[in-house]
């Protein structure tokens, strides 16, 4: 099929490859004539794991990329929108979801044919069918359904492992105004035919989305306090815990084998340092204002985001123990991006935790294998040091914070080995090493 997608952000950008690797012809559209020219080249302004050989592979053949909406929609047969919405404190701005929509209908105004345009940003339910349906209408003078179609398909893209999820997805969920928009919309697809296809009406795949992602969160934070309370009581280890937890059959069952099948869900009843990222803060956020809106406060949810937003404290709780003032100490942040994997910095805890520590007065060297860049541009490069490797990060400190889970950082207790003394204090906000091989470690939950 011919697909022209609105957006070429993470999720425009890895929908688009991996369309086009699965046979489609793809055009990614992007304002940013930068962005655009950076594709062309088979370049990928974001990092993600297996996107750089897949532009790579397609672009010029089955994937172009360019700033021109007007020729990709009339040379394509569906139109996948996946701009940004960005939440402005009180909801999710839909500006970007409004103008593309606009365009596009402006767009559709003079083209015959049938044409299916498919929202895949995060939105809350009732926006396809009540903000963007009717502004197609109202910019083509055509009618939804008999001229053209309306269809919902929400991403579940993990950041870091979103072509894999792409091309191994667990369902697809294909939501529309009508069957023709679902039919349409479910071709697309026909390349997974071992994947089940749920199909539903817009509203239903807005909000299934909302939910997934409430879920995982309400885990995480779940996670965080127990593990706080372990920290305080003394003599707990919440890895123990959960451990625990985690042997139930209903959460790892057992096979009739005997083996125990531990689902990837466990990886979210872990402790850390709180969750990050472009979706978990802004989606519960916006889920959280419009059951406001709607006079159904989610109480439960907003409990979530008020526990995550507590959590990147305990990082500066556990260096207080050993530090009565942060004032001129040296202290390395291994980790920027929210999760290993990706350059994606957005409401990554490390923000706040190193925010604080520079207010404190601390002396911060930063490392971290693929966001230092983007780091750059949110925290600036005045007071804070950026090394180039693991091994240069760790000169010279007092106490080294653990950020994120890059595996390369499971190397720190044998670096740390060949420093000698003073031997820094280790702080591990994700539990990611053993803590019987750092000398002076604390970690969230113990």
């Amino acid at each position: 099929m011919r697909v022209s997608i609105a957006g070429a952000g993470y999720v425009g950008l890895v929908t688009g490859v991996c369309l086009a690797e699965k046979g489609h012809d793809v055009i990614c559209v992007d304002i940013d004539a930068e962005k655009v020219a950076m594709m062309r080249e088979g370049n990928p302004p974001i990092f993600e794991k297996g996107l750089d050989e897949l532009l790579k592979k397609h672009i010029s053949n089955k994937i172009m990329a360019t700033t021109d909406l007007e020729e990709a929609v009339s040379s394509t047969d569906i139109t996948i929108i996946a701009v940004g919405t960005p939440f402005n404190g009180k909801e999710i701005s839909l500006d970007f979801i409004r103008d593309a929509a606009r365009q596009i209908g402006n767009i559709l105004r003079n083209k015959d044919s049938y044409h299916l345009v498919v929202v895949k940003s995060t939105v809350i339910p009732g926006t396809t069918d009540t903000v963007v349906l009717p502004i197609l209408e109202e910019s083509s003078g055509k009618q939804a359904g008999a001229d053209f179609g309306v269809g919902m398909n929400p991403e579940f893209l993990r950041e870091g492992v979103a072509i894999e999820d792409f091309m191994t997805p667990d369902r697809i969920v294909i939501g529309g105004i009508d069957d023709k928009s679902r039919q349409t919309l479910a071709a697309l697809y026909d390349g997974f035919p071992d994947t089940k296809k749920f199909m539903t009406n817009n509203k239903t795949a807005e909000l299934i989305k909302y939910a997934s992602n409430s879920f995982f969160a309400m885990l995480i934070s779940f996670s965080n306090e127990i593990a706080n309370l372990c920290s305080l009581i003394g003599g707990i280890d919440a890895v123990d815990v959960m451990k625990g937890v985690h042997v139930d059959r209903r959460i790892s069952p057992l096979q009739p084998d005997g083996k125990r099948v531990s689902p990837s869900l466990v990886t979210y009843l872990e402790a850390g340092c709180g969750f990050g990222g472009s979706c978990f803060p802004k989606d519960l956020k916006a889920i959280c204002a419009f059951g406001d809106k709607v006079g159904n406060p989610f109480r439960i949810l907003n409990a979530v985001v008020e526990v995550n937003e507590r959590q990147p404290g305990q990082i500066s709780n556990f260096l207080r123990k050993h530090f009565k003032r942060f004032d001129g100490l040296k202290i390395t942040a291994l980790g920027l991006a929210f999760k290993p994997g990706t350059d994606d910095m957005r409401e990554s805890p490390s923000i706040p935790i190193i925010n604080e520590l520079r207010a404190q007065g601390a002396q911060v060297t930063a490392y971290d294998p693929g966001a230092s860049d983007q780091a750059r541009k949110i925290l600036g490069d005045d007071a804070i040091v950026y090394a180039e490797t693991l091994d240069d990060a760790i000169v010279g400190a007092d106490a080294i914070v653990v950020l994120t889970r890059w595996e390369e950082f499971r190397r720190l207790p044998e670096l740390l080995d060949k420093v000698g003394e003073p031997y820094p204090l280790v702080v591990d906000g994700r539990r990611l090493l053993n803590k019987e091989s750092v000398k002076r470690y604390e970690g969230i939950g113990l």
